[in-house]
């Protein structure tokens, strides 16, 4: 799953984990401090930037990239672990990752399982005003952050075509339910 700051990617996710125990949930690697409440290795792995360059160097990571002046990746080992165990992955990823994983599934041959099961699916909020909203209501970032955030968003928002799955999160009950029919369509979930 891909969508702006704010858009209500992390919300979604978990409630589908809440919802459908046989998923996975992939945590991802970041340079960022916690915010709030979060734990280390339940919401994220918090890593030293030079430990995050050392696993870019030693290949560790399925996709990687540079968001809102921190660095975000998802372990290969992680996921080829829990789809080894029989699970689907959930990953909630920039588009840069979604690239790179688009890529990668490209040159696989057509037995990975990995390829087979690939869905991706952005998520758009209603508006960059309820963005905004969103974001400002949040009282997690700076001003400066908040706006960097909304630049982003505008170009994230120009990539939704690349996705096969548009979801709009405009009532939050509504997208989980499209969400829902859309991985049992995808995955016989649902």
């Amino acid at each position: 799953m891909c969508g702006p700051s704010g858009a209500g990617k992390s919300t979604l996710c978990d409630r589908i984990l809440a919802a459908h125990g046989d998923l996975a949930y992939s945590i991802s690697c970041t340079t960022r401090r916690p915010r709030g409440v979060e734990k280390d290795g339940k919401d994220y792995y918090f890593l030293s930037e030079q430990e995050f360059r050392r696993r870019v160097s030693e290949g560790l990571f399925l996709e990687h990239a540079r968001v809102h002046g921190h660095s975000y990746g998802t372990l290969r080992e992680t996921v080829r672990q829990e789809l080894a165990a029989g699970k689907s992955v959930l990953m909630d990823i920039d588009i840069q990752g979604a690239r790179q994983i688009r890529q990668a599934l490209a040159a696989a041959s057509a037995g990975d399982v990995m390829k087979q099961g690939f869905v991706d699916i952005f998520v758009k909020p209603p508006s960059l005003a309820v963005l905004r909203k969103r974001l400002e209501s949040r009282a997690e970032d700076t001003p400066e952050a908040i706006k960097l955030r909304l630049k982003n968003a505008r170009e994230e928002l120009a990539a939704r075509g690349e996705f096969k799955h548009l979801l709009v999160n405009d009532k939050l009950d509504k997208a989980f339910a499209e969400l829902q029919a859309l991985l049992d369509k995808e995955w016989g979930i649902g």
